[in-house]
């Protein structure tokens, strides 16, 4: 059976001045270990210690989250008056000596874990457990601390580390992790020898003094929490002319992933039939134990994402290789290329080729990894959805009774119920996943979050998943996250696959479901929805409450703005779209809001909560509901070189005849005015309806100009195939 020796530290303050990394390495612990059986190490606590470095496994460590204190110098005497010969009067010729010290601060409620496994008796831990009631400081002198020491199973430890709250290092056996110091034999004695050697290390030698260093410990150099190697292949039909991407259906996921992985298996069985048990369990989890997980290989189906435009084809499979595997990065990687996913078409009848193989080809351009936020490109966030739905087994939605139907408030508490069981195993997911970042909030919902997505429902075929189990989910987190974030019990077969996203505070869209009028008025639309906006405000406010400029457009005194930029709300009719949006005047100019206009987003919030009609005189009274906006790929908000009038522009100001005031600077004025760079073109369209603007680089959405901007004016949108997202 297998037992866990947990060692529990606590300091008395949230500060740390030990030399070296963070978190307190293993070798520093068995240190202090080694000072609280005082001096010389007790017999009884010397087998126990012995015991300890002799452990095949190097522990597994949890920290608080720490961060970097102020830096302290603390200016002293050389300790080298001999070098003066003893004269006490010449110490101020001794060049002083400067400590540099800064303390690594954290959460001192939080301790540390150190977590050792073994098998066999628990006498010795549990001696050892005796021994960490005498530890008294760990880094150093000022570093007080106490330890509590734990004989648990294997279950109640991992437990443990799944609810701890700060950060879990897990050994690896190679890799580029964080590097930290080990015991290992021989390390005690090493510790005893220095100690001893330390009373030497002045020795008289005729009428000279001779100094000796004490010998070095023995310590074993370990990596903790490596990164994975990572192998991007393409799926290709390899012989057709240049060899073009073979997309495979997004619902297919779990389909390729199959197909891929048993072939690869296979393939490797062959080439090394003498580790078949070991490659059945590595790359199809046959036999595996819940140790064997971290083991795994994570084969993931990479859709074409970034753009509005992308069909969210499967083109790309991404192999991710953790650091323990047993099989080298080397033999998976010959595993998988060249691998035929899909034989090639041929009429029986006459032998003819009718369609190319598609085949795994090892990618030359690995730029998609940074929409899922790896890679140099990667970016973290905080907002992350899913592509493919993530399995939640134990989240299965009970059938209702059809005899019931027509009991709607039951149903819908049914349905409350279902989504917060949902959103339980969405958490513990994430602990199985190692993520133990705080969670701010959390949705769950079968339909996509964005349009050429799929439902939840259509993946489960084919898999060992019912469709009641699958689930989309977005999660916000309290901190910006990387990836990749792969989810759920479906992981492993090409499921549960998160995309970072941008959510944008300060734009409320409203679809327009129905009651629009044909050759509805857009202006006549923007000035009824402002209207709406304002009067559902004052009633959130109270009657006696004067709304502010952000709100209405207007000095104190009653006439329009005039303060060189745009403090106050934009209303947009997106007919093309079938929506109405309100857009916060930050957004416009591409900067962070203020206090103020923060406190006005969250009254607006509320009092557009339940706003669900708007009476818009002849262009009709329109039935809304609010939308959600995937910005990273809206043709409003996404990220774009290129971006087109959709509405009229109107110019700011007059031309003058002089040509000071043309319609090209008044457009890079406005650009300007906006937070945008300046346009490396301006351009009218051939048939006159409106501009077209070109700049060096990419940027973000919305680009709204002119005069009349907030009543829609001067709305462009990007155009395909002009974003800088693949």
């Amino acid at each position: 059976m297998t037992h866990t020796l947990v060692i529990s530290v606590r300091f008395h303050e949230g500060r740390y001045h030990g030399a070296g990394d963070w978190p307190p390495s293993p070798a520093r612990l068995f240190q202090a270990l080694v000072a609280a059986t005082a001096n010389p190490v007790a017999d009884h606590a010397n087998d126990a210690l012995e015991w300890l470095e002799k452990l095949d496994d190097a522990p597994t460590l949890a920290a608080p989250a720490s961060r970097t204190g102020q830096h302290i110098a603390l200016f002293v005497p050389n300790n080298d008056l001999d070098a003066k010969g003893g004269d006490i009067r010449r110490i101020a010729e001794i060049r002083s000596a400067t400590k540099h010290i800064r303390p690594r601060l954290f959460d001192a409620s939080v301790p540390l874990l150190y977590v050792w496994r073994f098998d066999g008796d628990d006498a010795p831990a549990r001696k050892i457990c005796e021994i960490a009631e005498g530890l008294y400081q760990l880094g150093r002198g000022v570093d007080m601390a106490w330890a509590v020491g734990e004989v648990l199973d294997e279950a109640a430890a991992d437990e443990r580390l799944e609810q701890y709250p700060g950060v879990v290092y897990r050994p690896s056996s190679g890799g580029d992790g964080v590097k930290l110091d080990c015991p290992q034999e021989g390390s005690l004695d090493s510790l005893i020898d220095r100690h001893n050697a330390g009373a030497k290390r002045f020795e008289r030698v005729g009428n000279q003094t001779r100094f000796t260093n004490a010998p070095r410990t023995r310590f074993r150099l370990m990596a903790y929490n490596s990164p994975s190697s990572k192998l991007l292949f393409d799926l290709r039909r390899t012989t057709e002319t240049h060899a073009p991407f073979a997309p495979w259906p997004l619902k297919g996921a779990a389909e390729l992933v199959k197909i891929v992985r048993d072939h690869a298996a296979q393939r490797l069985c062959t080439a090394l039939p003498e580790r078949k048990s070991e490659i059945e369990r590595v790359f199809i989890g046959r036999d595996a134990k819940e140790a064997d997980k971290t083991l795994r290989l994570r084969i993931i189906p990479l859709p074409s994402i970034g753009f509005h435009y992308a069909d969210r084809g499967i083109r790309r499979v991404l192999v991710d290789v953790p650091p323990d595997c047993p099989i080298q990065t080397r033999d998976v990687a010959w595993a998988f290329s060249g691998l035929e996913v899909e034989a090639p078409g041929i009429d029986e009848a006459t032998g003819e080729i009718l369609s190319s193989p598609v085949q795994l080809v090892t990618a030359d351009d690995n730029s998609m990894l940074g929409h899922y936020g790896m890679g140099e490109n990667g970016v973290s966030s905080r907002l992350w959805r899913s592509v493919t739905p993530l399995a939640l087994p134990n989240a299965t939605r009970r059938r209702i009774d059809p005899t019931r139907q027509h009991e709607q408030a039951k149903n819908g508490d049914e349905r409350q119920s279902e989504n917060r069981k949902a959103m339980h195993e969405v958490a513990q997911a994430l602990r199985h996943a190692g993520l133990r970042h705080r969670i701010a909030n959390m949705r769950v919902q079968r339909e996509p979050f964005e349009a050429k997505g799929g439902r939840a429902e259509t993946f489960a075929e084919g898999t060992r998943f019912s469709k009641h189990q699958l689930w989309h989910v977005e999660i916000e987190f309290a901190g910006p996250v990387s990836g990749p974030i792969v989810l759920g019990s479906g992981r492993y077969c090409g499921l549960g696959l998160m995309v970072p996203s941008r959510r944008v505070e300060g734009v409320l869209a409203f679809s327009i479901v129905d009651g629009l009028a044909d050759g509805a008025e857009p202006l006549e639309l923007a000035s009824a929805l402002r209207r709406a906006v304002m009067a559902r405000v004052q009633a959130q406010l109270g009657r006696m409450e004067k709304l502010d400029l952000f709100f209405t457009g207007h000095e104190d005194a009653g006439e329009p703005a005039r303060r060189g930029h745009h403090a106050h709300l934009a209303f947009v009719p997106d007919l093309e779209r079938r929506r109405l949006l309100v857009i916060a005047p930050h957004i416009i100019e591409h900067r962070e809001p203020s206090t103020d206009e923060r406190d006005h987003l969250g009254t607006l919030g509320k009092a557009l909560a339940d706003f669900v009609e708007l009476r818009a005189g002849s262009s009709g009274r329109l039935r809304l509901m609010r939308q959600e906006i995937d910005f990273d790929h809206d043709p409003l908000f996404a990220t774009s070189a290129r971006w087109i009038a959709q509405t009229p522009y109107t110019a700011t100001r007059h031309a003058r005849k002089n040509g000071s005031n043309t319609l090209h600077h008044d457009v890079i004025t406005e650009t300007q005015r906006r937070g945008l760079p300046m346009p490396a073109a301006v351009n009218r369209l051939r048939n006159g309806a409106g501009l077209e603007l070109g700049f060096k680089v990419a940027v973000p959405g919305p680009v709204l100009l002119g005069r009349t901007l907030h009543l829609g004016g001067g709305l462009f949108t990007c155009e395909a195939g002009a974003s800088h997202r693949a």
